[in-house]
């Protein structure tokens, strides 16, 4: 067989991939706003800059040559944070179904949580200084069970009111028939 004979990728037959255990069949998801990656990249740059001045202040200070390792432990963390933030801002995601509410998150280490409506308690929409400034939003999910509430970061403001509306009346209805 030579390399002729081998099928090229644009003859190759189509791979099908079955669906795993993060990506139920037929589920639409829904992205949460890009702007949560500037918000937590905000955050990050926050706290890894106080790090860069007091490990430069330390080399001013000190004639060590550790605070040097501290420094670049802090440019590593900043480069990782850059580019691991946004991927995972964009695996988020969430999907309304009939009876429940699918949350996706993960890249390496992925979650999926599925919030039966007829479970949830209250639904709270939340946006601090920074997030109302990015116009984002969050809303947490209150479930029966403490250890199963659920949060979307990075919403419109416009999509938190609106799921909020939605995940609170279709609770109602799920209650109301227990």
């Amino acid at each position: 067989m030579t390399d002729a004979d081998l099928p090229t990728a644009a003859h190759r037959p189509p791979q099908a991939t079955e669906p795993g255990p993060f990506d139920p069949p037929g589920v639409v998801w829904s992205r949460v706003s890009p702007r949560l990656a500037t918000a937590r990249l905000l955050s990050a740059g926050i706290v890894l800059g106080v790090l860069a001045v007091a490990a430069v202040v330390l080399l001013l200070v000190l004639d060590q040559w550790w605070p040097w390792i501290l420094l670049g432990l802090v440019v590593v963390q900043a480069v990782w944070t850059a580019v691991v933030v946004p991927r995972q801002v964009r695996a988020i995601g969430y999907a309304e179904r009939d009876d429940d509410l699918l949350i996706r998150t993960g890249i390496l280490f992925r979650t999926l949580v599925v919030v039966p409506y007829g479970r949830m308690q209250y639904v709270d929409v939340q946006a601090g200084p920074l997030a109302r400034r990015l116009r984002i939003a969050q809303i947490q999910l209150h479930t029966a069970s403490a250890s199963t509430d659920a949060t979307i970061d990075g919403l419109e403001p416009a999509e938190a009111e609106r799921l909020r509306d939605r995940l609170a009346s279709r609770g109602e209805a799920r209650l109301a028939g227990l």
